[in-house]
């Protein structure tokens, strides 16, 4: 995995468990709309490495926190989506590590 993935699952985990404290309602419009752009890349990205189902996840993803048609889904189901998606972030870092250095 290069750099930039790593950084992006990084950043959007963090931003996303920040999401769980009680922000002014931009921080929420902030994340969706940094969120889009980075489940965007990714997907492009995992297309580029003909992983079709890490493409359909991060493209879904993507339509899901898109901040133009909102998904109305209420604050505590949004913060469940909220820590399943960083926790599935920060796993398939940990994944991708622990897979590079088995195959070294």
């Amino acid at each position: 995995m290069k750099n930039s993935e790593a950084l992006i699952k990084i950043a959007l985990a963090t931003l996303l468990f920040l999401c769980l404290l009680d922000m002014p309602y931009g921080y929420y419009q902030f994340v969706r709309f940094v969120a889009l752009i980075g489940f965007g890349i990714l997907a492009y990205k995992a297309n580029e490495q003909n992983q079709k189902t890490e493409m359909i996840i991060y493209g879904g993803l993507a339509l899901l926190f898109q901040p133009f048609f909102k998904i109305a889904l209420g604050r505590e189901m949004w913060n469940i989506v909220d820590v399943i998606v960083g926790v599935g972030l920060i796993g398939s870092l940990i994944m991708n590590r622990t897979r590079s250095k088995s195959q070294r």
